[in-house]
């Protein structure tokens, strides 16, 4: 049968009468994913912070010159083509053909340059490469050379670091934009597009299927491979409900939930409609402001990690049986290449005497410790708990609950306490990036860092530079002990244990690529 396209337009005028279409605003017979996301997107550039959700939304937008797949192998993205110098000192890379932004222009070495040089001003590896005296020349529209003037064996590990702040491409007007200053327009390399103009913060983020988007041709795998996207529209729903968030996803209302709250798995375990992906290991971490009392002094640093009952955090948090680690001694994570129980002895079981003879050495001064509290985040339980310890420690505390966006946002701010500032907050780093000493955020931030809670320690720092320098993977595993012998000296931040997230989803296919605890959303079908 052969229908014009003004009986089309008919149908779908009758459709809508009806309420067949979608209330969002769809177009007709569109495959539409709604995800309940972690928390509400307030920030667009994933150059300018290390929240997730800022990541997540980096991963949708835009896509990256190489990638880790799902055994964190290194794989090219949007280089063909690569080569290297005997001495690793000289790297040349070639874009693959027909790589265009989200509005048609071609994407560039030139782009690709720009975005390097302004994601390096922030990110640690990429502070570490320019360190090591990297310049970049762009040889013609496809071409652009890496040099060093001093050893920098991870270059490609930088190059496709998949979390913290991962190295998108973007255009070079934008890249030009200075790093403290924010963007805002988003054009980009990746399998989707950003719908500012759909974009309700606190409720709702679109993004449409990129009709300009190349993938490679081979799998998906990880993060890496061809990144095909199958479906017309994604919809991120912001619920900070747990139990609404749960049953929409059974109602049908939803098709995802990035973290489940662990309260409603055995809900969800119950319901065969429902698929559980448990991720990679988490960290859990308390973060401590350099800044400002006490934590400026490192002994009462090292006190908050006398007063840590890993079961009891993480069995706050809900997670338990396959979803959790018993212990874990590590700041690598338990499951990463690099694990170790280096230094860990001392901080095995509470000590809470200890701890008030440590803040006493510390001279602690009663100062308000303010703990900033998100109360729409999975974390959020593991607060009371910490706050509750601190006090039997002897610790004056101000638990401050707002949601996990203006948690995001006041982290940045440098102010003393008593002014709009703050002394601690609790997160948790994915496998990614706790695996390694220079992925770890806060255990790789070198002094003078732009990272929330600013740790400062010269001696960390050296041995993190040794760690980069050494080729001799033996060697490599002694300087990481040796690096969290010294973390759990000077404290950068405290590990309160370690779970695997979960993801649930429902009517879904193909999302195995979701393992690597990033909600991913290219190969997903409906």
């Amino acid at each position: 049968m052969t229908r014009t396209f003004a009986g089309l337009k008919t149908l779908a005028a009758t459709l809508t009468a009806a309420g067949v279409l979608l209330a969002s605003g769809s177009a007709w017979a569109t495959t539409t994913v709604r995800m309940a996301p972690n928390g509400d997107l307030k920030t667009l550039d994933p150059s300018f912070n290390t929240v997730y959700i800022t990541r997540n939304h980096g991963y949708m937008v835009f896509d990256t010159l190489f990638a880790q797949d799902s055994k964190g192998e290194i794989r090219p993205q949007m280089v063909d083509t690569w080569t290297k110098s005997d001495d690793g000192k000289k790297w040349s890379f070639t874009l693959r053909d027909g790589l265009q932004f989200n509005d048609g222009a071609p994407v560039t070495a030139a782009d690709c340059v720009a975005s390097i040089e302004r994601w390096a001003k922030k990110d640690t590896l990429g502070r570490l490469m320019m360190k090591a005296g990297a310049k970049f020349n762009v040889v013609n529209d496809k071409t652009f050379e890496l040099t060093l003037d001093n050893d920098f064996g991870l270059v490609l590990a930088a190059l496709s670091k998949p979390s913290g702040m991962p190295l998108f491409i973007m255009p070079k007007r934008l890249a030009d934009t200075d790093p403290n200053v924010p963007i805002t327009e988003m054009v980009g390399s990746g399998p989707f597009l950003f719908k500012k103009d759909e974009w309700v913060p606190g409720n709702k983020v679109v993004y449409v299927k990129n009709p300009n988007y190349k993938p490679r041709a081979e799998p998906a795998d990880g993060l890496a491979g061809g990144k095909v996207a199958k479906v017309d529209r994604v919809e991120w729903v912001y619920i900070p409900d747990a139990n609404t968030a749960a049953a929409a996803l059974q109602n049908g209302e939803i098709d995802m939930i990035e973290s489940v709250t662990p309260d409603f798995l055995p809900v969800l375990e119950g319901n065969s409609d429902v698929s559980l992906i448990p991720s990679l290991a988490s960290q859990g971490m308390v973060v401590p402001n350099f800044l400002h009392p006490p934590f400026n002094n490192a002994k009462a640093r090292q006190a908050m990690y006398h007063v840590i009952d890993q079961a009891a955090f993480v069995s706050a948090v809900g997670y338990g049986g396959k979803y959790r680690t018993e212990y874990c001694g590590s700041m690598y994570t338990c499951s990463s290449p690099f694990a170790t129980d280096a230094g860990a002895a001392p901080y095995k079981k509470p000590d809470f005497e200890k701890a008030k003879q440590l803040l006493k050495e510390a001279g602690y001064k009663n100062e308000k410790v303010v703990i900033l509290y998100p109360t729409d985040n999975v974390n959020g339980p593991a607060n009371l708990v910490l706050a509750q310890a601190l006090q039997k420690a002897g610790f004056n505390v101000d638990l401050q609950a707002m949601d996990w966006a203006s948690v995001a946002a006041r982290r940045l701010k440098k102010d003393a306490p008593d002014n709009g500032g703050w002394n601690i907050f609790l997160t948790h780093g994915g496998y990614f990036d706790a695996s390694t000493p220079v992925t770890n955020p806060w255990l790789s931030a070198p002094c003078g860092n732009g990272l929330p809670g600013w740790p400062c320690d010269e001696e960390l720092d050296k041995l993190r530079s040794q760690w980069i320098a050494e080729g001799d993977p033996a060697k490599s595993k002694e300087l990481a002990a040796k690096i969290q012998e010294r973390a759990y000296e000077s404290v950068p931040y405290v590990m309160w244990g370690e779970f695997k997230p979960v993801i649930a989803t429902r009517g879904l296919k193909n999302t195995d690529l979701m393992k690597v605890g990033i909600p991913v959303m290219w190969n997903v079908e409906k």
